[in-house]
């Protein structure tokens, strides 16, 4: 039985991980008593005797964790921001050519970010295959649930007093620093950053992340970005939708507590849309995690996941 231990455990993806997890036969979750979560050496000793250990933390913490480990046994799957475009860390969204093969040999996956995983399996597959030349300059809009924010934003939205700004969507990373831009530009190869707009707004969990393109962005065609989508997204994990149209909208919240993501193409021939619809807890945090303990255990994908 494969020992596990979530490191941050109390957090919204630790949280959505255990439950996941806890209903698993081949899985001994390894739980730190409240009193000593945050104890070094507890932690210590709960991260080496783990075959893999999930990182929930901040970033420093997570960067504390890492320096823990001495097993060299123990797989890292880290949540964070700290390790996402880093040499050492394998960046663990497998639907990525070449990714799956490279996670299964790997001690040590950055998870991808929430608003990332989206630009990324958008945009990556078609700088990939010369559609979207490295040096486009893309844009990139992302409304997500307010769950994204921790603890914290949550306990704001959920007030029953709460004030009346938390009615309407929220933009922020206003100042084109958002802590997601650096895996956005380098795991898709391109050599500028993304103007990216991501949106709050009063829903739980679910996100749609859009690219919008000009026919003057692409080599090529709409018909050419279709059939690559759907070469390469046709697992119950990533899927294909060619006709996501809900009577002229599309939902943000759609697969909300869902851990699959769908991928479509809309607009017409001279400005398109490029979408990304899951939840930012699912495919956009937690599930992702899963999946890449997943190929590391070797069994399918979606074992445990709400596809």
């Amino acid at each position: 039985m494969t020992k596990v231990f979530i490191d941050g455990s109390a957090g919204t993806t630790g949280l959505r991980i255990n439950e996941r997890l806890s209903q698993r036969n081949d899985i001994e979750l390894l739980i730190l008593p409240d009193e000593i979560r945050k104890d070094v050496n507890a932690r210590r000793e709960a991260l080496n005797g783990a075959d893999i250990a999930f990182l929930c933390l901040p970033d420093a913490a997570a960067i504390e964790a890492v320096s823990l480990v001495s097993n060299p046994n123990t797989a890292i799957i880290d949540t964070s921001t700290a390790h996402r475009t880093n040499e050492i860390f394998e960046y663990g969204f497998p639907e990525l050519r070449g990714r799956r093969e490279r996670i299964a040999k790997s001690k040590r996956i950055a998870n991808p970010g929430c608003h990332a995983s989206g630009f990324v399996a958008l945009v990556e597959p078609l700088t990939e295959a010369g559609i979207i030349s490295p040096d486009a300059r893309l844009t990139c809009f992302s409304i997500t649930g307010y769950s994204g924010g921790g603890k914290q934003m949550i306990a704001g939205y959920e007030d029953k007093d709460r004030p009346a700004h938390l009615n309407a969507p929220r933009q922020y990373g206003l100042t084109q620093n958002h802590k997601h831009l650096k895996e956005m530009a380098k795991i898709t190869g391109l050599n500028a950053f993304p103007c990216f707009s991501p949106i709050v707004a009063d829903f739980y969990s679910g996100m749609e992340v859009t690219v919008p393109l000009f026919k003057e962005d692409l080599r090529g065609t709409v018909a050419n970005i279709k059939e690559i989508y759907k070469e390469r997204y046709n697992s119950k994990i990533v899927h294909f939708n060619e006709a996501p149209d809900e009577e002229g909208f599309m939902t943000a919240n759609a697969y909300s507590d869902r851990d699959d993501m769908e991928i479509s193409v809309m607009g017409n021939e001279d400005r398109i849309i490029l979408t990304a619809r899951f939840d930012n807890l699912g495919k956009g945090a937690s599930g992702s995690a899963i999946q890449n303990m997943n190929i590391l255990l070797g069994v399918p994908e979606e074992t445990g996941l709400n596809v």
